[in-house]
């Protein structure tokens, strides 16, 4: 079976997320989310209502928390993207302008071709990264594992 690449990300907002110590972060997505869309390698991303991932709610009870989610066709591509793209590394650069220190706040897996993952899907997967570590289950770009052999 062929698999290809699923990442989820998430971020706390310091500030709730229409205030205005925010807006620049909210007037880059768009065009990041453009990017991605365009990148090598990209297959799908989680959308909401308004064109990106920030009406979903991850979390109930934490209101400025935040999610994206995508998939890739693997691990090369989604790692240029992250860390290549100019655009993105500007916003990564400026996180810590917007967002709170996480512990846990990123996790990618393996999934079969075809299957669009969902935000509870990949929310169990930072859980499951949290709790148990690096797994097959859910990794990091410093921990990877390598896609099921058939």
């Amino acid at each position: 079976m062929p698999w290809h690449l699923a990442q989820i990300n998430v971020a706390r907002f310091i500030a709730p997320q229409d205030d205005p110590a925010n807006a620049d972060f909210m007037a880059a997505l768009d065009h990041v989310n453009a990017m991605a869309d365009a990148a090598p390698g990209f297959v799908w991303r989680l959308v909401g209502a308004g064109g990106d991932a920030t009406d979903l709610v991850p979390d109930a009870a934490d209101p400025n928390l935040i999610a994206n989610m995508s998939v890739w066709t693997d691990v090369a591509a989604l790692r240029a993207f992250v860390y290549e793209q100019p655009d993105h590394l500007a916003v990564m650069r400026r996180r810590r302008d917007w967002f709170d220190k996480m512990d846990v706040f990123m996790a990618l897996w393996w999934v079969p071709v075809g299957h669009i993952p969902t935000l509870a899907e990949g929310m169990g997967k930072i859980a499951h990264l949290a709790e148990h570590g690096p797994t097959a289950e859910a990794f990091t770009f410093q921990t990877l594992v390598a896609a099921p052999q058939p």
